[in-house]
């Protein structure tokens, strides 16, 4: 299945903070995959994914649960996989598995093609995701589903007074500050489950999952990949110091280290089966 795409890359005034093409990519994709595909794929096994199925993975990343889905679905089946930069996918290697570079944001999918749409730390990225979840919603077949897996990091802090050993860091302040410069919504994955009933959606149900992330767990080197990355907008943007970086990298690796992760949403939902 070919979808309408003009390859756009991200352009400079782009939302989007984490590019696929930074050195520190493949340490961040597979801490993601450490900590969320096992949750991932058991969301996917309890709504039935089988034999036949006709799959889009939205912005797959390092392309771990694509491949999970092209075993599922077999070759009656078929997973589109796609990213804005697929540099990661390209090496997927299966009969029935489809890699396209395509920017959800702005071009279009097909109507009502799929089974199942998956996407995982995608909208949260974006200045407005509520359009894309409208056009996802109408890429789904009648009766086909759709999971949506997405941070919600303003509801939630580190917060010393409840436990002393939780550290604020002032990087995570940054980051949360740039994401707000760039218009997104830190709540998103919050707001999922209501979006989702709105835009007419049967069977929705949501879940929350967090973690207490210590020094020098999978947890913390995520945090040390993106801080890393965002190095140069962090000390441009003004919103820390080379110094106050420096020092919360090194608080990534204490054993006293402790911080609350972002709440990760899932919710789901179907579109309604035809009459």
């Amino acid at each position: 299945m070919k979808l309408e795409t003009n390859n756009t890359q991200p352009g400079a005034d782009s939302a989007y903070i984490l590019d696929n093409a930074a050195r520190e990519t493949p340490v961040r994709f597979d801490a993601l995959s450490a900590i969320y595909d096992r949750a991932t794929i058991q969301h996917l096994e309890n709504i039935g994914v089988g034999p036949g199925w006709k799959c889009l993975e939205v912005g797959g990343g390092g392309g771990s649960i694509a491949a999970w889905l092209a075993a599922r679905v077999g070759s009656t089946g078929h997973v589109l996989v796609t990213d804005l930069d697929p540099r990661f996918l390209e090496p997927l290697q299966a009969p029935n598995l489809e890699v396209c570079r395509h920017n959800i944001a702005s071009e279009p999918l097909p109507e009502a093609a799929f089974d199942l749409i998956h996407a995982r730390l995608v909208l949260v990225h974006l200045p407005k995701p509520e359009k894309v979840l409208v056009r996802l919603v109408a890429a789904l077949k009648p009766g086909g589903y759709l999971i949506d897996e997405e941070f919600d990091s303003a509801s939630l802090r580190s917060d010393p007074a409840v436990s002393p050993g939780e550290i604020q860091l002032k990087s995570q302040i940054a980051l949360f500050r740039l994401s707000e410069e760039r218009g997104l919504e830190r709540r998103w994955g919050r707001l999922l489950y209501g979006r989702l009933r709105a835009l007419g959606l049967v069977d929705v149900s949501a879940e929350a999952r967090l973690f207490m992330w210590h020094g020098g767990s999978v947890g913390t080197s995520l945090m040390r990949a993106n801080f890393e990355q965002l190095h140069d907008p962090f000390i441009a943007g003004g919103h820390i110091t080379e110094q106050e970086l420096q020092q919360d990298l090194v608080q990534l690796d204490s054993p006293d280290f402790m911080m609350p992760s972002p709440t990760m949403w899932t919710a789901w939902g179907r579109r309604p089966p035809a009459l």
